[in-house]
């Protein structure tokens, strides 16, 4: 049976930090910075990593009632917030999944996120279900770097298997080449990056040919036929350089999004490739080809599936969605770029009990509650009794999710006596539309943001604090308002 992409979504964060804020504080030193200061990046929030990015672009990509088929999960990051945690299995607990599931993470390479997905694509075709692979990155950037500039945080998420398939795979191939453009160690907390034009001319335009010529000849396709040519590098020119030098039409190649976005290492590729199927049309070819040590090459034909399968938001969604940040000094707060003063408020061991998170691993990371049987009364978190005054029946609750229900605010405060990574901190009651209430913390919410009583809510999944003693972190939902780009299950 044939198999290939069935569904397909994205994240980037709201906030845009604007280029021409981080050079005007670096230009004293390095002015040779300007020539990439134009245009914004995408930045996470305090509360966003590579986890908290790809569960949003999961759920942009599968609803609810299409998880309990999905068999597997994939994630491909290179900056995972666990090195000895699956991160895929937080992924699946949050997307509140089965546990008869495979998990898998996929790393070490700007090649990852094709890694996961060649894999995906042939592991589905002796799979149970679907597989669900999501690729993200937070990236750090040392301060005054190019690659802070050039740089950007975003998600993919793509439903593979068999079906009602948008896009089926007409081929690929992958070539192995230690060519180190760039590495991080193992203790090292930035990139190392050699020289741009040797990275170009022996490693682009060598290497990437031999592997796009390939798959055009396993496929039989000519490079004259590609309607869309993704290549995630943000050197100008090198993409229309390539397709130059393969045949393909200048017309094909893809916006790399560094202009409002920025590129967003293992996850770019499939973040354009997300992007090309949103504007795709039935019987488009997309070849997508991804850099670091070798080159993964894929190519993709669209089918008449692709003008009904949508994603919710998708990444044009994400990109329209974006608040300008000309804070670059909070930016590099959220990334250590700076020892601040948090003040007395914010030294509070934030130590983990792992029996009690493991015990309330339901709440806490798939933000289930409980229905009375009884009366249907919905409530969270979930208790032996139930909320309903008039009924009040014992050991009635069963399980009952509220990650992806609508909520309207019935309270807000900003608070500023409270620690806060980005104050002031932001919370209220919240009531959801189908029964249940929960004072939540929230997100994405900008002092110029006008906030009214009533206005409605959805939930993300996000980081709610990090016990840097031990270098973990606590994952919880908080509230964002609903906007026009997005949607929960109304």
């Amino acid at each position: 049976m044939e198999v290939g992409i069935l569904a397909y979504g994205g994240y980037i964060p709201k906030s845009r930090l604007q280029r021409d804020q981080i050079f005007k504080a670096h230009a004293w030193f390095n002015p040779g910075l300007k020539g990439l200061s134009r245009g914004e990046r995408s930045i996470a929030n305090w509360d966003e990593d590579s986890v908290t990015m790809a569960v949003e672009s999961a759920r942009d990509c599968v609803a609810p009632d299409q998880r309990e088929n999905i068999s597997a999960v994939y994630m491909a990051s290179t900056t995972f917030p666990f090195q000895d945690r699956q991160n895929a299995g937080i992924v699946a607990d949050a997307l509140n999944m089965k546990s008869n599931i495979q998990t898998l993470d996929f790393t070490s390479s700007m090649r990852a996120g094709t890694a996961a997905l060649t894999v995906a694509l042939q592991a589905s075709k002796g799979a149970e279900g679907p597989i669900l692979l999501t690729s993200a990155e937070n990236r750090m950037t040392k301060a005054g770097s190019a690659l802070e500039l050039t740089t950007g945080d975003g998600a993919a998420s793509f439903l593979i298997g068999s079906g009602n398939i948008v896009a089926r795979l007409l081929g690929s191939h992958s070539e192995s080449v230690d060519f180190v453009d760039h590495f991080r160690g193992e203790s090292a907390e930035y990139d190392y990056t050699w020289e741009e034009r040797w990275v170009k001319e022996e490693g682009y335009m060598k290497i990437v040919p031999t592997a796009v010529n390939s798959v055009l000849e396993k496929t039989g396709v000519s490079a004259s036929d590609i309607t869309t040519f993704c290549f995630p590098v943000a050197a100008r020119n090198v993409a229309a350089g390539l397709a130059k030098k393969l045949g393909i039409s200048e017309d094909a190649v893809a916006d790399n999004l560094q202009s409002n976005c920025g590129e967003a290492g293992s996850a770019h590729i499939l973040i354009m490739l997300a992007k090309a199927l949103q504007e795709a049309e039935p019987g488009d070819k997309i070849l997508i080809a991804s850099f670091g040590q070798g080159c993964d090459a894929l190519i993709f034909e669209t089918t008449d599936a692709i003008k009904t399968v949508r994603p919710n938001t998708g990444i044009t969604g994400s990109l329209a969605n974006g608040r300008a940040d000309s804070n670059y000094n909070r930016f590099l707060a959220f990334n250590d770029g700076l020892r601040m003063d948090l003040g007395i408020r914010a030294e509070v061991d934030k130590n983990t009990g792992l029996t009690t998170h493991y015990r309330n691993r339901y709440m806490a990371q798939r933000m289930v509650g409980g229905e009375c049987s009884k009366c249907g009364t919905a409530q969270f978190p979930k208790s032996n009794i139930c909320v309903n005054e008039n009924c009040g029946a014992i050991n009635t609750q069963e399980d009952y999710s509220f990650a992806d229900k609508i909520a309207q605010m019935n309270s807000f405060t900003a608070d500023r006596l409270t620690y806060s990574p980005d104050p002031p901190a932001y919370y209220g009651m919240i009531q959801f539309e189908e029964g249940g209430r929960l004072m939540s913390d929230f997100a994405d919410i900008s002092p110029d943001d006008e906030l009214t009583v009533g206005m409605k809510m959805r939930m993300v999944f996000r980081v709610k604090d990090y016990d840097t003693k031990r270098d973990f972190r606590r994952y919880f939902w908080k509230a964002v308002p609903v906007n026009a780009t997005q949607k929960g299950s109304e």
